[in-house]
C-alpha cells in the first residue's frame, strides 16, 4: 500500500518559477539585441572614417559634390520619397461591401520629381482611386495582385508626370475590411 501513496504525490519541481525564467530570458535578450545595434553603430560610423572622408564631400554621381556633414552616410536622397494621404475606397465585391485603405509612399529620382508630384497630387489621386474602386478583395489581398497594384499605379504616376522618374511605389499601410 506504501507503493500506491508514493504513485498519487509526485513530487513538486524545485526551482525557479516558469515566469522568471521568461523574464530573465526576455531580459537577456534584450541587452544582446541592444548591444549588436550598439556595436553595429559604432562599427559603422568608424568604418566611414577609415574609408579617407576627411574632406567633408564626396564625389556625387553626375559630377556636382555632396556635402555629408550631417548625413549618415544614406545612399539614397531623403529628399525624393514623397508621402501620398491615404486612400479609403469601397472594392468592387458584388455581394458584399468591403473597404481597403491604402497609404504609399512614392520614390522619385530626385527631388524636383517630388516637387511635381505635389503639384499634381489632385490628377495623381484621382488616377490611384480609379484603379483601386476597380479592385476586389480576392486580387489585392493575393501577392501577385499587390504586385500588379504597385506597378499600375507607378505606371500611372509616371503618366502624368513630364518624364518618367518614379521608380517605385511602396505600401505602407495595407488594410482590407
Amino acid at each position: 500500500m506504501s507503493e500506491a501513496a508514493e504513485e498519487k504525490a509526485p513530487a513538486a519541481p524545485a526551482g525557479i518559477p516558469m515566469k522568471m525564467v521568461i523574464i530573465i530570458v526576455a531580459g537577456v535578450l534584450i541587452l544582446g539585441l541592444g548591444g549588436a545595434f550598439a556595436m553595429f553603430k559604432m562599427m559603422s560610423s568608424s568604418g566611414e572614417k577609415a574609408h579617407g572622408d576627411s574632406g567633408g564631400e564626396k564625389q556625387a554621381a553626375h559630377g556636382e559634390t555632396e556635402d555629408k556633414s550631417g548625413g549618415h552616410g544614406a545612399v539614397a536622397d531623403a529628399s525624393a520619397i514623397a508621402d501620398l494621404d491615404p486612400f479609403i475606397v469601397n472594392l468592387a465585391d458584388t455581394p458584399e461591401i468591403r473597404y481597403l485603405k491604402v497609404t504609399l509612399k512614392v520614390e522619385a529620382d530626385n527631388s524636383n520629381t517630388v516637387e511635381q508630384i505635389k503639384a499634381r497630387t489632385p490628377q495623381i489621386r484621382d488616377a490611384i482611386l480609379v484603379l483601386l474602386t476597380g479592385l476586389d478583395s480576392a486580387t489585392a489581398r493575393s501577392p501577385q495582385g499587390k504586385h500588379k497594384l504597385r506597378e499600375d499605379i507607378t505606371d500611372r504616376i509616371n503618366g502624368l508626370l513630364p518624364k518618367k522618374s518614379v521608380k517605385s511605389t511602396y505600401f505602407t499601410e495595407f488594410v482590407i475590411q
